[in-house]
């Protein structure tokens, strides 16, 4: 995968977990749920917007390990 692909894919997942992140803070902090606020409870579009958020942490994850990897191989 070329630099500039994997950058622009980092940059993409690390967006979606933000956002995630985000929405858990609200929650945490004044039990408002944007996501749901937005999309509806529990709708099929609410259902999509948290599939893509945790495929993308898990997709974060990985993009980090395999730089991490990369820099050490590097020695970075």
């Amino acid at each position: 995968m070329s630099c500039t692909v994997f950058n622009i894919l980092k940059w993409i997942t690390y967006c979606a977990v933000l956002i995630g992140a985000l929405n858990w803070g609200l929650i945490g902090a004044f039990d408002f749920n944007l996501v749901s606020f937005l999309f509806g409870e529990m709708t099929v579009l609410t259902r999509i917007v948290y599939s893509i958020v945790g495929l993308c942490a898990l997709g974060y994850f990985l993009l980090s390990i395999k730089d991490e990897m990369e820099c050490s191989h590097y020695n970075c």
